[in-house]
């Protein structure tokens, strides 16, 4: 071949991309040159339809494309393009979260090596945000193929064992043929799908789904390296299947979002990715280069059969109630030096009278923020003429002190969870038998996360007093509502009933899910946890504390300024300044919503914490601690 045919191949093959076109609801798969206008008759042509006028967009930001741009400007390998012919609707509109999702997507580089035995929940929430990807330890594909191996065996010799050649449930009596085994699994995936509700976010899916990786690399559950290898891929491509909020009982496992996860990487349903947008299941796996994953025996069980959808949301729950939990000390700090409250409650000798760990740390924490002989405020200057403060800025050691010790527990239920077998029945390669039990029921996470909604709610119940303090001038003896021409204004008049809606609100989300049980599966599964419930619950009490909290660091900082040109100690001046750099003082009244957003993402991102650490550890090493 002469060099100027084979250059002219070179040039024609580096601009081919593979692209998948939506038109009317169905994807087609396109090997494209340079027109975009091509692009879309082709399309149009493969899918059957009558040629017109269309419009394309790509799926990843639903940005418009210009017809007559070239297709190397406009898109890249395995693209996904949505196409309309005038007068019609874009296909799959995408839900506000799943598009900040797509614009903000960055493919990660680094790997966690999951066995089964040592996932934390900081990890997971970090995988959940698609910071990791997912490889397996050598030992856990080992133990993967090996409980294998058992199952096959099984398979082989006609063995009537629960969940490969019986029915489920109810039907656990009947068999079932050896020519129908992978029909009994796909049935089971399919008719199993039937949550409700809307999806779970991107970052709420990647969780559910990498957890359920941890527990099937621990080799307990008889899938195949085949299917877990293909799941990992998932993962690792962020092919995210459509998984409804709603719809477990949380015993025999989170059975119907477990479904609807399992659902997508058969190729079914909706999932989602950052390049694709949301899609038909196959068409996502299919552009990212990955093939549906084909049920074998005993494996459609053992995919959705486990407490991960309770793990999974309790892991975000916790890791924020911790964040939130340690950045109220320091807002409480912030109050109380507005409201010239003394620093002598929080003694170290005090506190090692009545020697909780959580109390011990809260006390620790507040005054190495608070006046000192390391940090001097000007406000207070070691002068206080009241006899002692009220409970709400006295007691904080004491109430925020159990929501910390509450948090150490939920911790150590829920890392236990996180890498424990927890589907049925359970395969144990060294013995070759398996055995049917009970450990996908959700009990253990479910009155754990009950008690964390109820240990993290006082954090906002004390705050909201705090607020109330702050902006009532007889407790105060600062303006009222925190702001100039009252009558004029209102200031923080309506931000603090916001605190108090929310705070009444989590007293009845604080009603535990776990107490409940309603029998299901015609009695053969005759006590259920709830804890889908409790995990969903302990989500919004905990987000409502953060917003409880965002409400008092604005008021503290807003009563601050009244203390001007006084200063507080360094370390509360840093949190000052923070939340200045998002908020402007309030010198008349404006909409106040976006000020709370600002300052709850602040606290969502630790930065309040951030801003105090090193004023900390300097204290520490004077305390000698």
């Amino acid at each position: 071949m002469c060099s100027a045919v084979q250059g002219c191949l070179q040039t024609s093959f580096s601009i081919m991309l593979r692209v998948s076109v939506n038109v009317k609801g169905e994807w087609v798969a396109l090997m494209c040159g340079e027109s975009l206008l091509k692009l879309g008759q082709d399309a149009i042509a493969r899918r059957g339809a009558a040629q017109g006028k269309f419009k394309l967009r790509r799926c990843s930001d639903g940005a418009p494309l210009n017809l007559d741009e070239p297709i190397k400007n406009a898109l890249r390998n395995n693209d996904f393009v949505d196409l309309v012919m005038e007068g019609d609707c874009w296909s799959y509109p995408t839900l506000p979260l799943f598009s900040a999702a797509q614009t903000t997507w960055k493919e990660p580089t680094q790997y966690i090596a999951l066995d089964g035995e040592s996932l934390t929940t900081e990890d997971l929430v970090r995988l959940g945000k698609g910071l990791l990807k997912i490889k397996l330890t050598e030992e856990a594909e080992k133990k993967v193929c090996d409980s294998r191996a058992v199952i096959d065996l099984i398979v082989k010799e006609n063995r009537v064992v629960y969940g490969i050649s019986t029915g489920f449930g109810k039907f656990a009596q009947t068999t079932v043929s050896s020519d129908q085994l992978k029909e009994l699994q796909d049935n089971l995936v399919r008719s199993h799908s039937a949550g409700v509700g809307a999806p779970l976010t991107p970052e709420r899916t990647r969780m559910l789904l990498a957890l359920r990786i941890n527990v099937l690399a621990k080799g307990y559950s008889g899938v195949s390296m085949e299917t877990l290898q293909g799941i990992v891929a998932a993962f690792n491509a962020s092919c995210l299947s459509w998984v409804p909020e709603k719809g477990t009982v949380g015993a025999c496992g989170d059975l119907a979002p477990l479904a609807h996860l399992t659902l997508g990487l058969m190729g079914e349903g909706l999932m989602w990715s950052p390049q694709s947008g949301w899609a038909d299941a196959k068409a996502v796996l299919l552009g990212h280069g990955l093939t549906p994953i084909i049920l074998k025996p005993k494996e459609g069980l053992a995919l959705i059969n486990g407490t991960q959808m309770i793990s999974s949301l309790g892991s975000e729950a916790l890791e924020r109630a911790q964040a939130i939990a340690r950045q109220a000390d320091i807002v409480a700090a912030l109050t109380l030096e507005a409201l010239k409250g003394t620093n002598k409650a929080f003694d170290k000798d005090l506190h090692a009278a009545k020697p909780q760990p959580g109390q011990m740390e809260v006390a620790f924490r507040m005054r190495s923020v608070l006046p000192s002989s390391v940090h001097t405020s000007e406000i207070t200057g070691g002068s206080y003429d009241r006899v002692q403060d009220a409970y709400t800025l006295r007691c904080c050691p004491q109430v925020h002190g159990i929501a910390n010790d509450t948090i150490a527990f939920v911790k150590k239920i829920l890392t236990t969870e996180l890498n424990s077998a927890t589907d049925n029945p359970l395969v144990f390669a060294e013995r070759g038998i398996t055995i049917s039990g009970g450990n996908f029921h959700g009990e253990y996470p479910a009155k754990a996360l009950d008690y964390l909604a109820i240990g993290v709610h006082e954090l906002a119940c004390i705050s909201e007093r705090r607020i109330e303090r702050l902006c009532n001038p007889s407790l105060s003896e600062l303006p009222a509502f925190l702001v100039n021409e009252g009558g004029l204004n209102s200031g923080f008049m309506i931000a603090h009933c916001t605190a108090a809606a929310l705070v009444s609100e989590n007293k009845g989300l604080c009603h535990p899910a776990s107490v409940d049980s309603l029998s299901t599966s015609a009695a053969t599964e005759d006590h259920v946890s709830m804890g889908g419930w409790a995990a969903r619950k302990a989500l919004r009490v905990v987000e409502h504390v953060e917003q409880v909290l965002a409400i008092e660091l604005l008021a503290a900082c807003q009563a601050l300024e009244f203390r001007l040109p006084l200063k507080t100690t360094p370390p509360l001046e840093e949190v000052r300044k923070l939340v200045r750099s998002v908020v402007r003082p309030w010198d008349k009244d404006r909409v106040m919503s976006p000020d709370i957003e600002a300052a709850h993402k602040l606290l969502l991102e630790e930065k309040v914490w951030a801003a105090v650490r090193p004023y900390m550890e300097k204290y520490l090493q004077k305390e000698g601690r």
